[in-house]
């Protein structure tokens, strides 16, 4: 049976295993470990906090191993996941469809949705445990004509408790991340291998003979007949780049600004993340309360529980790049003139709850959604392999989307990585 490599784990890297075990022999390669939740007690980093040992959200990985950040010139944080599972067992688990972009390329991905929408557990049910102050905020938003919908969450809500821990490793197994898909394809017969660094593709220009990995000090070949590239909008670009493929100058990242106050008795550390959101002009807003803010921005004075905060996520412009370990993401007039708004937007909304403009503040400005160097256009549409790449390589994650999403990404990036693991398979199985 011919080999396959599929490089990262998450919701890209997982699905694709999934699609190819049985016409591949399949290898998953993840950089990371295996994925561990927040180890420490909440009491103990709310100590460290107190102390004043935390101070700088590039800290976050020192009690939270998965988690990997680094800090834009900007000032912008930017975060993602290093473990089984990539980012998606620190994901909130919203279920969107987002594939505007694509349909308008002629990338139909109707069955891919449908099928993902029988295998995942996808529900808003958590609506019925909603407390007091996320229905106060969801009719403030509809007095304000927002038009706020309740998300869509790839969770089973039979063992979900509302206890507001989705983002530090689910404790009771409720929220879906890809490491199911992991296991699924792991009892098929693939194998999943951790603390692996791919460096670079392996082999002449017009079809790679694999990848080039390190182990430790240990670096080595690791042939495939076939190799897919799904280490996120940050990791993939890296690979190619050290491999002599240069992407495009074109980085989007889904910014994120939270704007709090305090508000005794809200409880939003106990709520389920994102439980609704509106949809506006290039952005949305939404209920979220933001741990990594309230762990390492020294506003954030009051008890978890004695917080309510707004999310602000916005679509920004494709600019910045990824070159092997440099990373470049700046913010344009356009992305901060959009931010100001929707922060604007933000504190009419906590102020028509009837909290005074002077009680708010503003959490740290953090982006995790990063993809778009690699987009697909209408000419490799039918194909779904940019021209750059060896005959035998794709790429599967958000590094193929022609723009920001300004919206939780994972379900269309898994969407995605099926149908582009379908169409590797069909050409070289």
């Amino acid at each position: 049976m011919k080999r396959a490599i599929v490089v990262g784990s998450g919701a890209a890297g997982a699905t694709a295993a999934l699609a190819l075990q049985g016409a591949f022999d399949v290898t998953v390669l993840e950089a990371g470990r295996e994925f561990r939740p927040l180890g420490l007690k909440l009491a103990t980093v709310e100590k460290l906090k107190r102390l004043g040992v935390l101070f700088d959200a590039r800290q976050v990985g020192t009690v939270y191993p998965a988690m990997r950040t680094a800090r834009t010139k900007d000032g912008m944080v930017l975060v993602w996941g290093r473990a089984t599972g990539g980012t998606t067992p620190m994901m909130t688990g919203n279920a969107l469809r987002m594939d505007r972009d694509l349909r308008a390329l002629g990338v139909d991905l109707d069955a891919e949705f449908e099928e993902l929408g029988r295998e995942i557990p996808i529900s808003d049910a958590h609506r019925a445990r909603w407390r007091e102050s996320t229905l106060s905020l969801y009719e403030t938003f509809k007095g304000l004509g927002l038009a706020p919908r309740p998300m869509p969450k790839m969770a089973d809500a039979a063992k979900c408790v509302s206890c507001g821990l989705c983002v530090l490793g689910c404790p009771t197994g409720a929220k879906w991340d890809a490491r199911r898909f992991l296991a699924e394809a792991e009892r098929r017969g693939a194998r999943i291998v951790t603390g692996v660094n791919v460096e670079r593709l392996a082999g002449p220009p017009n079809r790679s003979a694999g990848v080039i990995a390190r182990t430790g000090l240990r670096r080595r070949l690791i042939p495939a007949d076939l190799v897919i590239l799904a280490a996120g909008g940050f990791g993939t670009p890296a690979i190619l780049a050290r491999s002599g493929i240069g992407c495009e100058d074109r980085l989007f990242v889904d910014p994120v600004l939270c704007v709090a106050a305090a508000w005794p008795g809200a409880l939003q550390d106990r709520e389920v993340p994102m439980p609704f959101a509106a949809s506006l002009d290039g952005f949305i807003l939404s209920p979220y309360f933001d741990y990594l803010s309230y762990y390492f921005d020294r506003r954030w004075k009051s008890a978890p529980g004695d917080i309510v905060s707004l999310m602000i996520k916005f679509a920004d412009a494709n600019a910045g790049s990824v070159r092997g370990r440099r990373l470049r993401k700046p913010l344009t007039p356009a992305d901060k003139d959009r931010l100001a708004g929707a922060v604007r937007l933000a504190e009419d909304v906590l102020a028509r709850m009837g909290i005074p403009r002077a009680r708010m503040f503003q959490g740290i400005l953090n982006a995790g959604h990063p993809g778009g160097m690699l987009p697909l256009t209408a000419a490799t549409a039918s194909t779904l392999q940019d021209l750059r790449l060896p005959g035998n390589v794709y790429v599967a994650d958000a590094s193929l989307f022609p723009g920001s999403l300004g919206n939780p990404p994972s379900l269309t990036i898994m969407a995605l990585a099926r149908k582009v693991s379908r169409a590797a398979a069909a050409r070289w199985a």
